[in-house]
């Protein structure tokens, strides 16, 4: 299969937020067509993601979104690659890797100390993928302080 990876431009929304609509219905989320639009329009508009897309035969397959964060310690950006989806139909092609190296590249390019990212502990697909392309396991440890219920 044919495809290629570039960053997705604000004419990209609408592909993307379906992508990112059936990523969040993979997480077990309720489809939200129009919340999906809604948010990846706010990443793109204020700059606060890149979002890499890959196409094949004129049609989006995948997408993976990063969001910038910096290490203090060594005073260097990193990326947090928050979300990755290829489509079911196109799967084992190897999109999600092609995505997975085009986020290195570009966080290269960047100056980044790292990419760090976090999958579902369900997810063996995702964990076997980035072990196989050179992700190290970290710890499982992470807290989070949910500023709606407080």
């Amino acid at each position: 299969m044919d495809f290629h990876i570039r960053k997705a431009t604000a004419e990209d929304i609408s592909a993307v937020a379906y992508l990112f609509d059936l990523y969040r219905v993979f997480y077990k989320q309720a489809p939200d067509l129009d919340a999906a639009t809604t948010f990846i329009t706010e990443r793109v508009q204020h700059n606060e993601s890149v979002i890499l897309l890959a196409i094949a035969n004129g049609q989006p397959v995948g997408f993976t979104q990063l969001y910038p964060i910096f290490t203090s310690v060594g005073m260097k950006r990193t990326w947090l690659l928050n979300d990755l989806y290829v489509l079911e139909s196109v799967r084992g092609n190897g999109v999600a890797q092609a995505l997975l190296n085009e986020a290195k590249s570009f966080a290269k390019t960047t100056n980044s100390k790292w990419l760090m990212l976090q999958t579902g502990t369900e997810n063996i697909a995702a964990q076997t993928l980035y072990e196989k392309n050179g992700w190290q396991k970290e710890h499982d440890l992470f807290y989070s302080f949910d500023l709606t219920t407080s």
